[in-house]
């Protein structure tokens, strides 16, 4: 007999089984990845500072130019994975930024790295809005949230474990050794990725593709589901029709659209003013080169925790409750550092404190948007809001050089730095007055 099945109800209501967990974690480690080359540049920068002899400040558009390219990244091929389909695009980006940052390794000059820089930053573009994506449509809802956020820490994860090798491989074998190890990570989880990552089943029904194989996985989701080659899935939601960015701004989602845009912009341009300067900072704070980079490593250790905590909260308490007050601490923590920060002792906490707000929180905001738009628009609406968080990235390491240019102190910097922290609070406390549609999870 024919019936219809909804495959969102099937996996809302699954307990976590072993192949969700399989799912869950190659979009971990494909974060992993990503934040350890999002960081790559930063920690091999005072070394090669020292080994070039170039200034300080010419890095600055390296930074930026990175940010560049995930911001074209994120616009494109969240569009694209809309289209195409979340996997192939994962792939094929993890499989050129194995090849780039080899090539990174190999450069001589800056405008080298600055090319290299833009075409990696655009491959890496595409892992956040599409792993967000994944994330959500395999999670179960009861704890969807903590799930999203604790994926999404795999890049605060990477971030950290890059700072520890940094520091250890760098005085041994010099700033190259960094993205020679970022070019092998890549390519063994774009093989894994290859071989075992299935497409999102919503975006398979959708379109109408790989049905078949749809009805074998919701069997390992649930075993025991009837469901056969008559049963007819559907999925709970139009499909839209015409340009998918347009519909970002209908059915009462602008406001939630721009807010979520202002909340990643400030936060990003935050995360990535202090991630890129807080090593060379540091350094010319009269403070060792392992502690530099270890200084930067405190902060993505800070992120890690809040990355792990904030999740389970929200998944209790709402994403208002918890961020808001996240974010106004994290900027108290930046001022502290910003009066601290010759003491390595004190700079070690002020920095962790700081990154479990500001990275802790970016998971918790990835979440956040992904289960704000629905699954038509969701890698879409994902890719172009954190596509204008990465302008904001774009932004903090040049405001970053440019201080530096005007020869601002390294203590007025990071004041200016704790400013995007609190708009960021500001604009989630509005985004959470505004009491948009995001379905919280329901706890057992």
């Amino acid at each position: 007999m024919n019936h219809q099945l909804d495959i969102c109800a099937v996996v809302e209501r699954s307990r976590l089984g072993a192949f969700q967990i399989l799912v869950l974690l190659q979009c971990f480690l494909c974060m992993v990845v990503d934040g350890f080359d999002i960081q790559a540049m930063a920690y091999a920068a005072p070394a090669l500072i020292a080994d070039w002899g170039i200034a300080k400040a010419s890095l600055g558009p390296v930074f930026g130019t990175s940010m560049l390219g995930m911001l074209i990244g994120s616009l494109a091929l969240g569009s694209v994975a809309d289209k195409v389909g979340r996997r192939p695009v994962l792939v094929i980006a993890a499989f050129a930024m194995a090849g780039l940052m080899f090539l990174t390794a190999r450069a001589s000059t800056v405008d080298q790295l600055l090319a290299l820089r833009f075409v990696t930053g655009i491959a890496m573009g595409a892992i956040v809005p599409n792993i967000a994506t994944l994330v959500t449509e395999y999670a179960p809802r009861h704890n969807r949230v903590m799930l999203l956020t604790l994926v999404s820490s795999g890049m605060v994860v990477g971030g950290l474990v890059g700072g520890a090798i940094a520091a250890a491989l760098i005085p041994l074998f010099g700033w190259q050794a960094v993205f020679y190890l970022g070019a092998i990570a890549p390519l063994g989880i774009a093989l894994f990725m290859w071989i075992a990552l299935p497409e999102s089943l919503q975006w398979c029904v959708l379109r109408g593709r790989h049905l078949q194989r749809v009805r074998s996985i919701l069997k390992r989701i649930e075993p025991g589901l009837e469901v056969d080659e008559q049963t007819t899935l559907i999925i709970e939601e139009p499909r839209k029709k015409g340009l998918s960015f347009s519909h970002l701004f209908t059915d009462d989602r602008a406001r939630g659209t721009l807010l979520l845009w202002l909340i990643n912009f400030m936060n990003m341009l935050c995360v990535y003013l202090l991630a890129s300067w807080i090593p060379v900072l540091m350094s010319g704070a009269g403070h060792t080169p392992s502690q530099a980079v270890l200084a930067g490593t405190a902060m993505w250790l800070g992120g890690l925790a809040g990355g792990w905590l904030l999740g389970w909260f929200v998944d209790r308490r709402g994403f208002g409750t918890v961020l808001a007050p996240t974010f106004i601490v994290s900027a108290v923590a930046i001022l502290l550092f910003s009066q601290y920060y010759t003491s390595i002792n004190l700079a070690y906490v002020t920095v962790a404190i700081a990154g479990f707000g500001i990275l802790g929180g970016q998971a918790a905001l990835n979440a956040m948007t992904a289960t704000y738009y629905p699954t038509a628009l969701r890698a879409t609406g994902t890719g172009w809001t954190l596509g204008i968080g990465r302008l904001g990235g774009i932004c903090g390491p040049f405001i970053g050089a440019t201080l530096l240019h005007f020869e601002w102190s390294t203590s007025d910097l990071l004041v200016a730095a704790a400013i995007p922290a609190g708009i960021a609070a500001l604009g989630i406390i509005g985004f959470w007055r505004m009491k948009p549609a995001v379905p919280l999870p329901v706890t057992r």
